[in-house]
């Protein structure tokens, strides 16, 4: 049994452990890391990453399929899922490599096991972390502070029958590797992940049908966006199911059999070779001894105030754990917060959640930041929006991607960008601009002043703030 004695413990190495670590060690205190599976967490090993290059992949092998459109030809198109997999697996692995370089880089001593946690022997201070080692140790590591960023799993659905079976039922890890390419795919849930798996899996020749509960698909952008990639996938071929649920799912052989309900009240019966989960996600808390210390759990997920303080004295959470919304970005963030707080540094702000980028990276990909047009009127605030479509752009006309949209929307008394919704070629890379705005709290002028370069999707963003105020120029 080793004891470690540090200024910080990270329990978790996901993009807000590893980060929270790297800047702890950056203001001098003594890190370690504890990780129980791979450095880099699920979003470098099995998520975030490893899903953008399969992506990547389907995107390639589209435009292969179409290179008749750039008068190119290409014959035999086809695929080999096996190399498909390698390739995005070893992009995982490569980062994850990565991360291992930048503990060493930084001085971060990682410990390699499973975190729990048990009450200072003084009985105050921060709690103790009991490791188990994957060499089968029992380690205590002695910490000035402990932060939680242990993450989140997929939430299921039990009493549907929807357990994960690794074989017919997937969650979002046994989808990114697949045994098989289904020739149909039922996908549950229609956020950010359950879209991003349909229009993989639609890509790769897949018959894709998506079920969504609420009345539209991806629930959480603009209604506008939303009507508009449903629009764009039921183009490519998918079946799209709003305002209805999965009642039950019968398994024989090798096909699922879900009786869903519609919003009128009857069933549809749907038959897929594989089924995915996609309907949220559940933070990693249990077997860590929360309960015993009095961290307070709310629907699966750690409450913390303003500073990531769990009302635990040196205890912390950070990321997924914490609940909504659910992206690396905001746990790094995050994780850096809390340091710099713990650290006592004056320039430190709590999180503005307001000013966090949200992307899906379908085909066409989708990307907003700040308020909806509706949210802005839920708000009571009078609004100003502006519209600008692709296929008036000279870029996205040459790129050969004329399907898309990009919305802006103004307090109309103050000019202040409330929100900017985006749905197109290369909209994840494009929507950070309007986060720069937003932290900067710019208001139209500030936007209609700037010079966007020309030719570029960019443009587009200039327009749109234009169209908002009436001056737009291009259509």
């Amino acid at each position: 049994m080793a004891e470690h004695t540090v200024d910080l413990a990270v329990i978790g190495s996901g993009p807000g452990g590893y980060m929270a670590a790297i800047r702890a060690s950056q203001l001098g205190m003594k890190t370690a890391i504890v990780e129980r599976d791979a450095l880099g967490g699920v979003c470098l090993n099995w998520g975030c990453i490893p899903t953008k290059a399969l992506l990547r992949t389907s995107e390639v092998y589209t435009n292969m399929k179409h290179a008749e459109r750039f008068g190119l030809k290409a014959d035999n198109i086809g695929f080999d899922i096996e190399a498909v997999v390698k390739r995005s697996r070893d992009v995982a692995g490569k980062l994850s490599g990565g991360v291992g370089y930048l503990m060493k880089k930084h001085k971060i001593e990682v410990i390699e096991g499973a975190a729990s946690l048990a009450k200072a022997a003084n009985g105050s201070g921060a709690p103790l972390v009991k490791v188990k080692t994957k060499k089968g140790g029992n380690d205590t590591v002695k910490a000035r502070h402990v932060i939680l960023a242990t993450g989140a799993r997929a939430r299921t659905i039990p009493q549907a029958g929807l357990e994960p079976d690794g074989k017919l039922v997937w969650t979002a890890r046994e989808a990114m590797v697949p045994d098989i390419m289904p020739k149909s795919l039922l996908v549950i849930g229609s956020g950010a992940i359950g879209i991003e798996f349909a229009s993989f899996y639609r890509a790769m020749g897949a018959e894709v049908t998506v079920v969504e509960m609420v009345d539209r698909i991806l629930p959480a952008e603009d209604a506008e966006i939303s009507k508009f990639a449903e629009k764009q996938f039921k183009k490519q071929g998918m079946k799209i199911l709003t305002a209805a649920q999965v009642d039950k799912l019968d398994k024989s052989g090798d096909l699922a059999r879900a009786t869903i309900k519609l919003k009128d009240g009857k069933t549809d019966t749907v038959e897929a070779e594989r089924v995915v989960l996609a309907v949220g996600i559940v933070g990693n808390t249990e077997n860590l001894g929360l309960e015993a210390l009095g961290v307070k759990i709310e629907r699966g997920h750690v409450v913390v105030n303003e500073w990531l303080e769990t009302g635990v004295p040196g205890l912390y959470a950070i990321g997924d754990v914490c609940g909504a919304p659910w992206l690396a970005h905001k746990a790094s963030h995050e994780g850096v917060i809390c340091v710099e707080k713990i650290a006592g540094k004056n320039a430190v702000h709590p999180l503005d959640t307001s000013l966090i980028p949200g992307c899906t990276y379908c085909q066409p990909q989708v990307a907003s930041v700040g308020l909806t047009e509706a949210g802005a009127k839920e708000e009571g605030r009078k609004v100003r929006v502006g519209r600008f479509p692709f296929n008036a752009n000279g870029k996205a006309i040459a790129l050969g991607e004329p399907e898309g949209l990009v919305k802006t929307v103004f307090d109309a008394e103050t000019g202040e960008l409330l929100g900017a919704h985006m749905i197109g070629a290369e909209v994840t890379e494009l929507i950070q601009g309007f986060g720069i705005a937003k932290t900067m709290e710019a208001v139209e002028e500030d936007l209609m002043h700037s010079i966007f370069p020309h030719p570029t999707l960019s443009e587009m963003m200039h327009e749109s703030v234009l169209d908002a105020y009436d001056r737009v120029m291009n259509i």
